[in-house]
């Protein structure tokens, strides 16, 4: 079969469109737009994944870290190239030093020479005589035996014993036996001062003394220590709520094997440690009282606020910290808030350094402070769009009117470090024995830690105080307490 045609009219004409070149081209535009958004997300996408990379290696390092037992007082990684230790050779090495000649010689031994040289086994002259001083530690352990009178009273017929200046007590019986003053103080020094726990100090007074005692021993000796140093303990709180300025901290503390909370106050002549059951308002009180008036000097932690006598001043070591922290997590953006904050507070404190040098006048601090508070202010009138940014303003603008108490208050401690070195033993002993088993042992721990530390503080030696408190057939009042006789 041939193939029909049809005529040419009735054939349908292919029909073209035409697209405008303004159309075109913005066709164009858009998709090179596309293009260049898809490219700006891929990048984004990618520097994404760096930073959650980064960040999850930081998080993992950190949850380490917190289970170590050295995580409070660790430095990180060593550096990779450190200083070489000791002093410098040269003329800047300083004054050699060596330990200095004993002002007492209890034993004199002479040495003779060799009958014969120990290389040749010639003859020897001797041509002079050298010294050397050996300092040493003799174990003996004294034991006193006191023979004690017992009478009773012609008048009201009760019973009467005598008592030695020696002694610690007027037990007999059960209670015949027991530690010296020096040896509990000793005990009280390793376990309470230097953090070693009862059963390092057990084996301290049997290696170094020959001295046989047991923990459970040691711990109720020591309860009744604290028992006879109740009194100063009293009077040292008394102080410290009279104290023109305190300095507090807690931290987390163990009794029985449940989180309780350790309190200290740190002012110019005394310092107060508080174990108690919660880290708020009502536990910083019983240390300070409800209306004291005096300047606080904290963390920033909110319930210390509640202290509406005092004047604040909030720790810009913290701030310093938080700011560096931020900054080093943060984008280029993003980190330029914290930068600004962090040297803006590095600059209040190079004021305070200079006004302390005399460099600058009393007129001259002031004007700097109000530069100083002005440019905070402008900072914290802007809004931020990173969630940590804003959070870091909030906490700022909560703290502002006690951040630069130190400027307009010159002589006042801009952070809280005094506290901070207070109960950095104390952190120590935790991580090292855990804490207390029961309330009263927790009790014995903050008013021992608190006399020994008041002791350093003071710069006197707590080891006779510690023996003349133990042999005082009366309490009494240590000389650590401002005021006392």
């Amino acid at each position: 079969m041939k193939p029909i045609r049809r005529p040419a009219a009735e054939q349908q004409p292919e029909s073209i469109e035409f697209v405008p070149k303004r159309e075109l081209d913005r066709a164009h535009q858009e998709m090179e737009r596309l293009r260049k958004e898809r490219e700006r997300l891929e990048k984004e996408n990618e520097r994404l994944k760096r930073e959650t990379e980064r960040l999850r290696r930081e998080l993992e390092a950190a949850l380490r870290a917190c289970k170590r037992q050295a995580a409070p007082h660790s430095r990180g990684n060593p550096k990779a190239d450190p200083q070489r230790p000791g002093r410098k050779p040269g003329s800047r090495y300083g004054r050699p030093a060596c330990r200095p000649i004993p002002q007492r010689v209890d034993e004199r031994i002479a040495v003779p020479l060799p009958e014969c040289c120990p290389h040749c086994g010639g003859g020897v002259a001797q041509e002079s005589c050298a010294t050397q001083y050996q300092e040493e530690i003799v174990r003996r352990t004294i034991v006193r035996r006191f023979d004690i009178a017992v009478g009773r009273c012609c008048g009201c017929d009760r019973r009467v014993q005598g008592r030695h200046p020696l002694q610690t007590s007027a037990a007999v019986g059960v209670g015949n036996v027991q530690l010296g003053p020096e040896a509990l103080t000793l005990a009280a020094i390793l376990n309470k001062q230097m953090g070693l726990s009862l059963g390092h100090t057990q084996q301290v007074l049997l290696h170094g003394f020959g001295m046989q005692v047991s923990r459970a021993g040691l711990c109720r000796a020591l309860a009744r220590m604290a028992g006879r140093a109740e009194p100063t303990y009293q009077r040292l709180v008394a102080s410290a709520r009279e104290s023109l300025v305190n300095v507090m901290d807690e931290t987390g503390w163990k009794v029985g094997g449940r989180l309780q909370w350790l309190h200290v106050a740190v002012s110019a002549a005394v310092t107060v440690y508080a174990i108690l059951p919660g880290r708020g308002y009502e536990q910083s009180v019983v240390i300070l009282g409800a209306e004291y008036d005096g300047f606080l000097i904290h963390d920033g932690w909110a319930p210390y606020y509640r202290f509406g006598f005092s004047f604040h001043q909030s720790c810009l070591s913290h701030l310093l910290r938080r700011c560096r922290e931020m900054a080093r997590v943060a984008s280029a953006a993003a980190a330029a808030f914290p930068l600004a904050v962090k040297g803006l507070l590095q600059t209040s404190l190079e004021v305070r350094d200079r006004y302390e040098r005399r460099e600058i006048s009393a007129h001259g601090l002031r004007t700097v402070t109000g530069r100083v508070e002005a440019k905070l202010d402008r900072m914290l009138e802007k809004s931020y769009r990173n969630p940590a940014n804003r959070r870091l303003a909030r906490h700022l603008l909560h703290e502002q009117p006690w951040i630069f108490t130190f400027l307009h208050c010159p002589g006042l401690d801009a952070t809280n470090h005094m506290a901070e070195r207070a109960i950095r033993g104390m952190v120590i002993a935790r991580k090292v024995w855990g804490g207390n088993r029961t309330w009263q042992g927790a009790h014995t721990q903050e008013v021992l830690v608190s006399i020994l530390r008041t002791c350093w503080q003071q710069g006197k030696d707590a080891f006779p105080r510690g023996v003349k408190l133990l042999r005082a057939p009366r309490a009494m009042i240590l000389d650590i307490v401002p005021g006392a006789d």
